[in-house]
């Protein structure tokens, strides 16, 4: 007897997913609640586990199909029919030519045997980390994945291929020749071009419209400032130590930027409002997006009521959200609400950028690299570590005066970090 795999409810108002990847094959054993395919939704990706232990029977939809919540995308065949599934080979016939066979079967292949031995199954590699792998061309083999259940993400490419450019191509010396997949090399020099075509997935399409959307629907306006990260560099090299071994949790910028941030928001409550049809939501409570690189894509988990944590618990929380980012185990829910965004690029190299809004908020905080510079202090030039800081704002809310303000106050607090402990 058969049973039924259905989607199951994804989240507040989302209706429909997408196959985004099958993690079992027909005839693979699974346990109770062992995932067994990947939906992609407008935010998150959802791993939907089998409600009962056996073989998976028929995948009724393919990757890339949309599914809608409710629907039969599976079936897992009970003990019964695990066993019928087994393939069972048929056993020889005992010929004269048995014993030539079993004393040759302790032999070690030869080199060609291990070569036409059969290729690892490519399927199982997003399209994002397979394109990644093709233009650089890796391994995937002696890579070593950091993603879900040790799978492959288009970071651990990009790193491998780095490593390869410095001569470093050993990750994994003790690979098996016959691991080795057939990956066309990079073509040559007035060789043959190519390109590929692959269909954007159900969260880049979200955030392609998303952001679209904000340009279309807001008055986006950025000013900048530049903040001197002496002071919280300083106290992050002299308390880094304590309060790792009290918190269990490295002290780092974001903590600084989230307590800065509330400061500025309490002072200037239209950066943390909306709009809503002809009226202006206000909150009394700070709850700050963080925007995270994830596989997938660029994913906003929520740290809520940012104003009435620590720094320790903030830290702890933009943790979580990064190592869960990365495993894809977030769900709809850490995603939910949400104030006011910052967004940090200083971690990929940016200097400069124009953050857009994450509707319906209307602000954005973006930090950007940390380098050395000559600034004027005092009347002497003396180099400081810089960061250009950027705050995109709708105009239909926030006026020029007000988002300058805000900005300048999370500087000041950033550059002297007492005021957010005596709250000015």
């Amino acid at each position: 007897m058969a049973s039924e795999v259905k989607v199951p409810t994804l989240g507040e108002s989302v209706t429909e997913g997408t196959i985004g990847e099958w993690l079992k094959k027909p005839g693979d054993t699974v346990k109770v609640d062992e995932p067994i395919v990947s939906l992609e939704t407008d935010k998150v990706a959802v791993e939907v586990p089998s409600p009962v232990g056996g073989v998976l029977g028929e995948q009724k939809f393919a990757v890339g199909d949309t599914v809608e919540v409710g629907a039969v995308i599976a079936t897992i065949e009970d003990d019964v029919a695990a066993g019928e599934s087994t393939k069972v080979e048929p056993r020889e016939e005992k010929s004269a030519e048995a014993p030539a066979r079993e004393e040759k079967k302790d032999e070690k292949p030869a080199p060609a045997a291990a070569k036409e031995a059969a290729p690892v199954d490519t399927q199982t590699l997003s399209p994002a980390v397979r394109r990644a792998v093709l233009e650089h061309g890796v391994d995937p083999t002696t890579i070593k994945g950091t993603g879900k259940d040790g799978r492959l993400t288009k970071e651990d490419v990009l790193a491998a291929a780095e490593a390869k450019k410095g001569g470093a191509d050993t990750i994994d010396e003790a690979a098996p020749a016959q691991a080795k997949i057939d990956i066309p090399a990079p073509a040559a020099e007035g060789g043959e071009r190519r390109e590929e075509r692959v269909k954007m997935t159900r969260m880049r399409q979200t955030i392609a419209k998303r952001l679209k959307s904000a340009q279309d629907n807001a008055a986006l306006l950025t000013t900048f400032n530049d903040c001197d990260m002496s002071a919280v560099i300083e106290a992050r090299e002299k308390y880094k130590d304590l309060f790792a071994k009290k918190h269990d949790i490295k002290l780092g910028f974001m903590g600084f930027f989230a307590k800065a941030a509330c400061l500025a928001l309490k002072d200037v409550p239209s950066a943390n409002a909306y709009i809503e049809g002809d009226e202006i939501v206000y909150h009394d409570f700070v709850d700050i997006s963080v925007a995270v690189s994830a596989p997938n894509g660029l994913v906003v988990p929520v740290v809520r009521d940012a104003d009435r944590k620590s720094f320790a618990q903030i830290e702890k929380d933009i943790a979580d959200f990064g190592k869960r980012a990365r495993d894809g185990t977030l769900t709809m829910e850490d995603m939910k609400g949400g104030t006011f965004t910052i967004s940090n690029g200083g971690v990929f190299g940016s200097l400069m950028s124009t953050p857009i809004i994450n509707p319906p908020q209307s602000a954005v905080l973006g930090l950007h690299r940390i380098e050395d510079r000559p600034v004027v202090v005092d009347g002497e030039i003396v180099v400081r570590p810089m960061m250009y800081i950027a705050l995109s704002y709708d105009h239909r809310l926030i006026d020029g005066r007000e988002a300058v303000t805000a900005l300048k106050i999370m500087k000041e607090a950033i550059e002297d970090p007492t005021r957010m402990l005596i709250d000015l």
